[in-house]
């Protein structure tokens, strides 16, 4: 891994402890936010700039503001304490799963490498060589998207409307026709 990978992954790994550990309810979900848009990244890193997106104005946006949005509506209780009482047990269990997920890594093929399985199998040689000519569409992932894996994408489509009826329910402006 390079040094920016490595940052990027500390990063993260603060944020989300700060997210877990954190007792104050504003300051958890700053931290939040911030391990939205970290993970972001690392999804851009990984090569995958649609899911980065997504994860960004999912989980960094929308999630953040409703967040906010409930918070403001509610009472903030007066505490001293900063962080939460850790439970050691829990987190030994959560440390042994970390590790043992860990054991995997090196399982994995490099980022972008020509040898990893999707690369050779045998549906994504087909889609690249018949997308075209298939579908009619000059972007073989849109094809994918649009023609191949539509009633996928079309589902994907009506999580997300309804989310968005869902926000606007939960902030009482919903327009009806």
């Amino acid at each position: 891994m390079t040094p920016v990978e490595w940052a990027i992954l500390a990063f993260v790994v603060g944020a989300a402890l700060a997210t877990a550990l954190l007792r104050d309810v504003l300051a958890s979900i700053i931290a939040f936010a911030a391990y939205s848009l970290g993970i972001a990244v690392v999804w851009l890193l990984l090569r995958a700039p649609d899911v980065g997106l997504t994860e960004a104005a999912v989980g960094a946006g929308v999630t953040t503001v409703l967040f906010l949005l409930t918070i403001a509506k509610t009472v903030r209780p007066a505490g001293e304490d900063i962080f939460v009482d850790v439970d050691l047990r829990a987190l030994g269990v959560s440390g042994l799963l970390v590790a043992a997920l860990a054991t995997t890594l090196s399982a994995l093929p490099p980022v972008g490498s020509a040898s990893t399985p999707v690369a050779t199998s045998r549906v994504t040689n087909y889609y690249l060589a018949n997308a075209y000519a298939e579908t009619g569409v000059k972007n073989a992932v849109t094809a994918v998207l649009a023609a191949y894996r539509g009633f996928d994408t079309l589902g994907e489509a009506v999580v997300v409307f309804a989310a968005l009826i869902g926000l606007l329910v939960v902030l009482d402006r919903e327009v009806l026709a």
